[in-house]
Parts: C-alpha cells; structure tokens; sequence
C-alpha cells in the first residue's frame, strides 16, 4: 500500500476492531440484559453495544482528533479532516444477547465521502476481515476472492429480517416465492459477516432490505474488493431499500428477481 493515509486508517480500524471484538468477547456478562430498544420492542440494544462503541471512539480521537463519526448506537461528530469513520460496535446485537457465534464488529472509513477502508471483526469465528480501496479484500491476511459464477438456480443467498413485524411479514412472504429459484438461502443475522462471506467464497449473494450505512460500509467494500458486485435497486447504489452482494453472475438476476417480487418495499 503506497498512501500512508491510508495504512494508518486500516491499522486504527484493525486495532479498535481487534479490542472491540475482545472487550465483548471476554467481558460479556453472564446476566447480560436489554438495554434499549431500537425500531420495535424486540429489536434491542445492550450495554456492550454502548460500551464497545465509547471504545471504538474513543481510541480513533486519541489518534485522530480531527475526524468525524457515525455509529449506530449514538456516535455522531462532522469532523474537520475529511476522514469520517462508520462505526458498528456490535452487528449481530440479537445473536450476541442469545449467546451464539455470529457477531462482529465493523469499522469502515470514508475520505470525502467514499468507502476507502473497511475492517470487520468476527471473534467468536476466529476472523478478522479487511479490505483498502483497489488493494483487494483480506481474511486472516489471506487474499479473498468471491466464488466462480453459477446460475441462479445453484446459488446459495442469504438474507436478514426487520424486527417490524408488518416488514418482516413481507420480507418472508418475498423469500417464500424466491427460494424455489435458488439453491437455497441461509440467515446469519449479522449483515456485516454475511458481506464477508460473499468475499470469501461462502456464499453466491446476499440481500436485505432496511440496512443502515453502519451495517454495510466495511462489508460492502470488502465484497467489493473480493470481485463481487453490490448494488441496490437496478441501477441504484445499495440503501436502505435494498441491499444485494453477489458473485458478477449471480448479481443481476437476483438482482432483477428481487425487484420482481417487491423485496424493495415493505
């Protein structure tokens, strides 16, 4: 990597990733509860998440003072450099308060307003994902590369849901009418791993609608750096609307198909 610039944003993100990612491993209470509540009753927020992102902030002004901030649970600061960090302390809120593996934090920075770093912490997984603008996309240091193209009806999709229950009610009925098209479709509950693993090679793609920037802006790059396509709606960069990874063959039928069936609206 020749721009230094960039070098520190990657090592800032991997080490506030890497304590993040420690910090809710090894400190998640034994009686951890809700905290708050975010878009309905069930879609929740705990004390680590809070905790996590005071760190996650925390160390990026120590090092960076000048920069700007987004994150889910609160952190939000317009910054004077240029640089302006997307922040996830805990994506996977509902898997981490239940105790199951996939969880991660994701940490990615904008310079004037384009993704140019992208880290995603996956502890319970043993991984840590990252990717720099046009520098290719990483797993444990290894380069990762998307799958071989194949056809939609072999592709395996995964998925997320709203915590709304009118929207998830939709959002089911749309993966009712797609699965017999595909090979199957899986649901991680963590959109930042699922990225991931469209860059890795596990999956042919990925969508969900209702994601906020904080779900996607590490994961999205570093899908991207991997080979594979991101979007939205045709012809529209992924929103809140629609998010959509895949492999280049797999991205623009499902792509299409999702606009078919109405994924993009509740």
């Amino acid at each position: 990597m020749t721009d230094p610039l960039l070098s520190e944003l990657l090592d800032l993100a991997l080490e506030a990733a890497r304590r993040a990612g420690a910090l809710l491993r090894d400190g998640r209470p034994a009686d951890l509860g809700v905290a708050a509540t975010k878009s309905s009753p069930i879609d929740v927020v705990t004390e680590m998440d809070i905790r996590a992102e005071k760190l996650i902030t925390g160390y990026l002004s120590e090092h960076r003072p000048a920069d700007g901030f987004l994150g889910e649970e609160g952190a939000s600061a317009e910054g004077t450099s240029g640089i302006r960090w997307v922040i996830d302390p805990l994506d996977g809120t509902v898997n981490y308060l239940y105790g199951l593996p996939t969880w991660s934090v994701s940490i990615a920075a904008e310079r004037d307003g384009e993704r140019v770093v992208g880290v995603v912490e996956a502890p319970m997984r043993r991984e840590t994902f990252h990717a720099v603008l046009g520098g290719g996309a990483y797993g444990n240091g290894d380069r990762l590369r998307c799958r071989p193209t194949a056809p939609l009806d072999q592709a395996l999709v995964s998925t997320g849901f709203n915590y709304v229950t009118e929207v998830r009610a939709h959002q089911a009925a749309v993966a009712q009418r797609l699965i017999p098209r595909l090979r199957d479709i899986r649901r991680g509950g963590s959109a930042a791993i699922e990225l991931c693993d469209v860059a890795a090679g596990r999956l042919d793609g990925y969508y969900e609608r209702g994601l906020h920037p904080w779900d996607v802006a590490a994961g999205d790059l570093i899908a991207r750096e991997a080979g594979a396509l991101t979007g939205g709606r045709p012809g529209r960069p992924a929103d809140g609307d629609l998010t959509v990874a895949a492999t280049p063959g797999v991205f623009e039928p499902l792509q299409a198909l999702l606009e078919e069936l109405g994924a993009w609206h509740d």
